[in-house]
């Protein structure tokens, strides 16, 4: 049995639905991002993967950014923000979601 498989295509299908949940609260840059997902150990992503997302996200205009500079001296960051697009495409997403929750909880028999 290899529920990692499993795993990873779970984690594959959401990812992008939580990352439009995290940036719904305030801006974040993408190094930030991922350690706020590495909370979350089905939904930890690296850099290589993050970061690609993060920009299909800019180019279909669901997230926006900008760069700020650092108060500790580092270099700037580049921060993202969700736009109106991506706000009504993560209202979809999260209707979809409940959608699925609600058809896995009927299987389930609960």
């Amino acid at each position: 049995m290899n529920i990692d498989d499993w795993k990873s295509q779970i984690k594959r299908g959401t990812l992008e639905y939580c990352i439009l949940l995290l940036i719904k609260h305030r801006s974040y840059y993408g190094y930030e991002i991922i350690e706020e997902l590495s909370k979350y150990p089905i939904i930890t992503a690296k850099e290589s993967t993050i970061y690609p997302l993060l920009r299909r996200l800019l180019k279909e205009e669901y997230l926006t950014s900008f760069w700020q500079e650092s108060t500790e001296g580092l270099p700037p960051r580049k921060y993202y923000t969700i736009t109106e697009k991506g706000s009504v495409y993560l209202e979809c997403m999260s209707n979809e979601w409940e959608n699925l929750v609600n058809a896995i909880t009927i299987l389930k028999g609960e």
